[in-house]
């Protein structure tokens, strides 16, 4: 979504628009507020995935000291990445749909998601940066980290680890989906009816949980790339996502690759009934401004 998630977005959304089906303005405004409530409130898990990923250590990377660092970034860009998300996810829903004949399969709304991770990825991987950044005590403020990345990369140093940041979101959305949908599936048979909207969130946070921590190791090259500095004529030490997974399983153990995996799971876990909480009060008030009518 933080990028959170970046995180499982669409199907909280999906979730809480089951109870009372909204424009889809409302629905990116709403989408928007209830990703800035999860990135906010959650941040200081961020901030220990971030510095238990981190080549330094967790200890030398600020350790439980200033657990709110980084925050303003992550707020900066959490609505505009929703925005990016939704408003592609929907357009390719309905451009795949249509060239599959008008027939739906889940792969549809998985490759959907990662079309709109693709997108959502323009806004949040600079905030990212700026954000694990200042996590771990690159910068100690936001105007230092944006004037200096600027100085010594350029535009360039606002997009490190891009790639695979989305190599870690496609997975994601095609392992998150399939498991989502058995889940509602199964407990639909057992209750003998649909599940409850509160009860799709719960299916939701489960999948994202187990997605999460399967695509670990991808968030934890991502983190390495963002926050490598090197010096002038110094080569870099993680290149690529496939270079960067195998220095650190070489270097540091293949367990190595699951640093972080506790707060990386929890926040997604805590962060769908958050969302789905702000979604529906933001809903409530977004309604009666009669701008929807």
């Amino acid at each position: 979504p933080p990028p959170a998630a970046a995180q499982p977005q669409r199907l909280r959304l999906s979730a809480a628009m089951s109870e009372k089906p909204s424009p889809f303005t409302l629905a990116l405004v709403a989408g928007g507020v209830a990703g800035t409530s999860v990135d906010v409130s959650l941040h200081p898990l961020d901030t220990l995935r971030t510095r238990l990923q981190s080549q330094e250590g967790f200890w030398k990377s600020g350790g439980f000291k200033g657990m709110y660092r980084g925050i303003f970034s992550a707020a900066l860009g959490s609505a505009p990445g929703a925005a990016f998300f939704f408003s592609t996810y929907e357009t390719m829903k309905k451009v795949i749909k249509s060239c599959a004949g008008d027939k739906e399969h889940w792969t549809h709304h998985s490759a959907a998601s990662a079309c709109g991770e693709v997108a959502a990825c323009l806004v949040r991987v600079p905030t990212a940066v700026v954000t694990q950044n200042m996590q771990v005590g690159n910068y100690n403020s936001f105007g230092e980290a944006i004037s200096t990345t600027y100085k010594v990369s350029g535009l360039r140093g606002f997009y490190a680890g891009y790639g695979t940041t989305v190599f870690r979101e496609i997975p994601f959305a095609f392992i998150q989906f399939p498991i989502y949908e058995a889940f509602k599936k199964t407990w639909a048979n057992y209750q003998g009816s649909e599940t409850s909207p509160v009860q799709g969130a719960l299916c939701g946070s489960v999948a994202g949980a187990i997605a999460g921590g399967l695509t670990t190791p991808l968030d934890v090259a991502k983190t390495r790339i963002m926050l490598e500095r090197h010096g002038e004529g110094v080569a870099k030490k993680y290149v690529g996502t496939l270079g960067t997974l195998s220095t650190i399983a070489k270097e540091e153990g293949a367990l190595a690759l699951y640093k972080g995996i506790g707060p990386r799971v929890t926040w997604i876990t805590i962060g769908g009934f958050i969302f789905f909480g702000a979604y529906e009060q933001a809903t409530a008030l977004l309604w009666r401004t009669k701008m929807w009518d």
